[in-house]
């Protein structure tokens, strides 16, 4: 997938006809993914390319930081998975103070038309843009009249009960309710990072983990998960802590450690991983020695065994 970038970039020759998904696409769940799938069968019908536009930083960092919440995905994160949805180019729109200032029209006219002169826009039934919030849809489909373009909307996807939403989605994965989390996501909460060297105390209980270090901001509450590392395109079980190590009193800082059942894969030192949480097993607590830790961490391995068991993982 080819990325580009406003307003550094110019627009490339081989762009014909966009068809556009405009949003920000955190967590790419499963109301982005109608969208995309929307735009890449307009795409493919007209002969166009099959594009997505998002912002960075997010928006609310810029205009309202106090209250801007925790992102699900980095951005690095959402270009990979808007290019495993079959997304052929994304343009990524620097959001600065000054462009936060920009009229609902001055955006369209400046973005959509002059810089990516696209021919057809979805959008989530619930987009706003513009100063203030200023421009919904029914402006957006206005202005796409004016400059000759097709606006179009998805009506809110619904999960059983429960409309999808990013929003709703950073409540349960903060919450630690991450079963429910990965259902409107359509695939599991992930954490991307680089293993890097920790204490080494699993290892001397006999569960050897990695430790990561991740930019993702959002990261799930204090307890014990059964997770899945994928390393180097390849899926693994395991079980992973995050927490304190109360046991052990030293005050540490939070940590998010992995140990991969049955892995017999050579150091993870220094590599990227993708850390896929499936579901909370327990909080974190502590215990009164060593002895009964291990029982615990082992009593929680074969929980995950059978569950992943279940999964076929």
């Amino acid at each position: 997938m080819e990325v580009l970038h406003f307003p550094d970039d110019p627009r490339p020759p081989w762009i014909v006809h966009p068809v556009l998904a405009l949003g920000n696409f955190d967590g790419l769940h499963r109301g982005h993914l109608k969208i995309i799938e929307r735009v890449k069968r307009g795409a493919a019908e007209h002969g166009g390319t099959a594009m997505a536009m998002t912002f960075d930083p997010h928006p609310p960092r810029v205009v309202r930081p106090d209250k801007a919440p925790p992102l699900l995905m980095t951005i690095d994160q959402r270009l990979e998975a808007l290019g495993r949805a079959g997304i052929r180019a994304a343009a990524v729109v620097r959001f600065t103070p000054e462009l936060s200032q920009w009229e609902p029209d001055t955006f369209v006219r400046t973005v959509l038309v002059e810089w990516l002169r696209v021919s057809e826009v979805w959008v989530g039934a619930n987009f706003l843009f513009g100063h203030g919030r200023s421009g919904n849809f029914t402006l957006l489909r206005t202005l796409g009249q004016r400059y000759g373009f097709r606006a179009e909307k998805i009506d809110p996807v619904r999960y059983r009960e429960f409309v999808v939403s990013s929003t709703r989605i950073r409540r349960l994965v903060a919450e630690g309710r991450i079963d429910e989390a990965a259902a409107l996501l359509g695939h599991p909460y992930v954490l991307a990072g680089t293993i890097v060297e920790g204490r080494r105390r699993g290892r001397e209980l006999g569960f050897p983990t990695a430790n990561l270090h991740t930019a993702n901001e959002l990261v799930p509450p204090h307890g014990v998960y059964a997770t899945t590392l994928e390393v180097d395109g390849i899926v693994h079980a395991a079980v992973t802590n995050i927490g304190v190590n109360p046991t052990f009193g030293d005050g540490a800082d939070t940590s998010i450690e992995t140990h991969v059942l049955h892995y017999d894969g050579g150091d993870l030192y220094g590599r990227r991983v993708q850390l896929g949480f499936v579901q909370r097993l327990r909080d974190e607590r502590g215990f009164p020695d060593v002895d009964a830790l291990r029982a615990q961490i082992d009593a929680d391995c074969r929980r995950a065994e059978r569950l992943f068991h279940r999964l076929s993982v």
